[in-house]
């Protein structure tokens, strides 16, 4: 029978893939971010020295690192959830590598190392949109809206094309490089395309950023993301999160775009955030190509 281990009472540092460690072809520079399942971490290619980013799997409630970097369950109970989930996680590695758009992150290698599953992405430098818009770095102007979305939701329409739905924009997943050039990032939650409600069971939310059928996983499509789409937008003009989808529900307190921005942006654009934020789905845009019309009516498409 394996003998299990209290992660908590292993060194802090253990926590992450130190600077230096070699994974397959590469070398770890230093930990990006990490969240409840996963870490990413900036890294080299040892053939070229090229940057990329290198996702690895490690679900903290369910797994823990030891001393030679291996990855192992922290229960008998966890070991079937962790098995579960590094297999799914491969998957959608693979479906990742699949997506080639110049405004979402390409996935450009995997592999199975340390007992657990990484994937490497190209690395590229700017700014999040979160941080743009928190610390007024840009001028948050018509042009950039069009420019920004439109952009974006060419890349959506690659994920939908593909049956899958991305489940998780909001601010913080959109990269801004020069010339305002977005990359949609964070692909953790990304699940098959179904107007059925037959989906997994592990939906990420974010509130005010996602629709209310999310919360229920009931009718997930491309109106899903189109929300998403909305919302961030909408976050843009506010300077904040907007009002969570069931707090909507039971009282909509948002008063829409149209009214509250008309002295500021057009109308046009301020009607195609509002509709894309309508709380049915059926009432949205339902697919990316309407809202990308909307964003242009004149037909001029980044």
């Amino acid at each position: 029978m394996a003998e299990y281990y209290d992660p908590k009472t292993y060194p802090t540092e253990w926590n992450y893939l130190q600077s230096g460690t070699i994974v397959d072809q590469y070398i770890i520079e230093r930990e990006l971010a990490h969240g409840g399942f996963s870490s990413v971490y900036l890294a080299r290619q040892l053939a070229d020295q090229i940057l990329v980013a290198i996702k690895e799997f490690l679900p903290r409630k369910q797994a823990h690192r030891t001393w030679n970097n291996v990855v192992v369950a922290n229960s008998e109970e966890d070991r079937i959830l962790f098995n579960r989930g590094r297999a799914l996680f491969f998957e959608e590695a693979k479906v990742l590598s699949q997506l080639k758009h110049h405004n979402i992150v390409e996935v450009i290698n995997f592999f199975q190392a340390n007992s657990t599953v990484y994937m490497v992405m190209t690395y590229d430098y700017g700014v999040s949109l979160n941080k743009v818009i928190t610390e007024g770095q840009l001028d948050i102007d018509e042009e950039f809206l069009v420019q920004v979305f439109t952009s974006l939701l060419n890349g959506i329409e690659i994920i939908h094309q593909k049956n899958m739905v991305h489940l998780d924009i909001k601010p913080g997943n959109i990269l801004l490089r020069p010339d305002n050039d977005p990359l949609l990032l964070d692909f953790g939650a990304i699940q098959q395309n179904s107007q059925t409600g037959k989906v997994g069971s592990t939906l990420v939310l974010t509130n005010g950023f996602s629709p209310i059928e999310q919360y229920s996983a009931k009718a997930i499509g491309a109106w899903t993301d189109i929300y998403a789409v909305g919302a961030t937008m909408r976050c843009c003009l506010d300077k904040q999160v907007p009002q969570p989808s069931p707090s909507r529900m039971k009282q909509d307190a948002q008063v829409s775009a149209a009214k509250t921005f008309k002295r500021k942006y057009p109308a046009y654009l301020l009607e195609a955030i509002d509709w894309a934020m309508e709380l049915q789905p059926r009432k949205r845009p339902q697919t990316t190509a309407e809202l990308i019309s909307a964003l242009n009516p004149n037909g001029i498409k980044a």
